[in-house]
């Protein structure tokens, strides 16, 4: 998908606050509506755009824990690796997985009630899970940062 500078403009604002109307956001950008709405179609439907997201505060919703779990798998099967992804995407606990290079083969951020809370998802998770050699588990003591915008260098964009 081929983006231009109008793209980057828009992707930069959306990234920080994506409730701007069409209208908004082309005053924003010096588009019109009606082009923004294009813009943003071609965007999402190109997959420059995953997904429009509220980011909710933990503590408002009983979940105020949150861990950077470091997992060893047994061997990196690509079977055994493609069964660990899909049980990472139905794990609603689970916000964030990765996939690494290093010491570890996923680093996951898991959100938690409780430390008991935590320990039987490390039950149900990990111990019942033949696959896992190990895992590390860093609890996180104070959120610095949270989101998932990114910097998009202009410059990086074709007109």
């Amino acid at each position: 998908m081929k983006l231009d500078r109008l793209d980057s403009r828009l992707l930069n604002i959306l990234q920080t606050n994506n409730r701007h109307g069409t209208e908004e956001l082309g005053q924003m950008v010096g588009l019109s509506a009606t082009a923004v709405q294009r813009r943003l179609k071609r965007l999402r439907e190109g997959g420059a755009i995953e997904a429009d997201v509220s980011i909710v505060k933990p503590k408002t919703i009983g979940r105020p824990i949150a861990m950077l779990v470091l997992v060893s798998l047994e061997r990196e099967r690509a079977d055994i690796v493609d069964r660990f992804k899909q049980s990472i995407r139905q794990t609603p606990e689970v916000m964030n997985g990765y996939y690494v290079t290093g010491e570890a083969d996923f680093v996951l951020i898991v959100t938690s009630r409780s430390m008991e809370d935590y320990e039987a998802f490390t039950r149900r998770f990990f111990y019942e899970n033949h696959d896992i050699k190990g895992f590390k588990t860093m609890v996180v003591m104070d959120r610095v940062k949270v989101g998932f915008s990114m910097p998009i260098d202009i410059e990086h964009f074709l007109d």
